[in-house]
């Protein structure tokens, strides 16, 4: 069905804070920020966070990796270029050595030129979901290095390098990961996921009208995102209550294909039954068969009704 937003914040474009003379904020200044705050509210709890190439910043990384004590946040997100300039660890300093740390070791081939190399060693792995289209073969070949750019603090990096097999319909992609230990198929399966977060987008979009609002002040804005996306996560959790846990409500099902799990629409659909059934198709004895019409015609009108918003 997709994922259950939190937290949202309103991130003005760099043509707004011009017009108005304000410094602009960056995209992932917006991230470090809210992901420190998530790590304030669950210091215990291990948090992997997965974006897109447009975050795949050096100094956002660094930071997620030294937030609080022995406390980081993981980052998976793909390179945002194949060329990145990737370095062994920087070699231990010598008895007696004098001058500034070395930051970096010996430069490493690239993730492209990994990819072109014939003598690089690939295996073979088998994700589950693979973009919600179910299984996936691919190939991997991963490692670890040191990824560095001048005036920017090193970071140290799982890369896990990926391609088609056997139908080949995508070129090689790279992927990074800021937890050394985690496997390929781990950080695969992480990334995977963001097919939910652009399901739950536009699923938010479509049924209840995020990002289509008309309003013109900004704090109306701030508002009514965070409101529908609260509403998106309400509505979620009551039907995964309602359908998982207490076993009631049936999937609506189309003459073309066979729907396995709920979508948003069937969540909402169930939400609407319950609050009609609370409020105004109420008023008469479960025991009689009509009311002032026949019984299975009301209950095919709200079931009707529940879906066409």
């Amino acid at each position: 069905m997709g994922l259950v937003p939190f937290l949202s914040v309103l991130a003005p474009s760099e043509r707004y804070a011009q017009e108005r003379g304000k410094p602009h904020k960056k995209m992932t200044d917006w991230a470090r920020q809210m992901l420190l705050l998530v790590r304030r509210w669950w210091p215990e709890r291990e948090i992997v966070a997965v974006a897109d190439s447009g975050y795949a910043a050096i100094a956002l990384l660094d930071r997620c990796r030294r937030f609080l004590p022995k406390k980081p946040v993981t980052f998976v997100t793909r390179f945002l270029r194949l060329d990145a300039a990737l370095y062994e660890p920087a070699p231990p300093r010598k008895p007696g050595q004098i001058g500034r740390p070395r930051l970096k070791g010996k430069r490493l081939p690239t993730p492209a030129a990994v990819a072109e190399d014939p003598s690089t060693t690939w295996a073979s792995l088998t994700l589950a979901n693979w973009y919600g289209g179910g299984e996936r073969a691919v190939e991997v070949a991963s490692a670890t290095a040191i990824w560095y750019h001048t005036g920017l603090p090193p970071v140290p990096l799982r890369w896990v390098l990926i391609r088609d097999d056997p139908q080949g319909k995508f070129a090689p992609q790279a992927l990074l990961c800021t937890d050394l230990t985690a496997e390929p198929a781990r950080i695969l399966s992480w990334f995977v996921m963001r097919w939910r977060m652009e399901v739950t987008f536009q699923e938010a979009r479509r049924h209840l009208g995020v990002e289509t609002q008309r309003q013109w002040s900004e704090k109306a804005i701030q508002r009514t995102t965070p409101a529908l996306l609260g509403l998106f996560s309400i509505v979620t959790l009551f039907a995964h209550q309602r359908m998982v846990q207490e076993g009631s409500g049936t999937l609506r099902q189309a003459a073309w294909y066979r729907k396995a799990h709920p979508t948003f629409s069937d969540a909402l659909a169930l939400v609407r039954r319950e609050l009609w059934a609370a409020g105004t198709f109420c008023g008469s004895a479960r025991e009689a068969d009509t009311v002032k019409v026949p019984r299975a015609f009301v209950e095919h009108l709200s079931k009707t009704l529940c879906y066409a918003a």
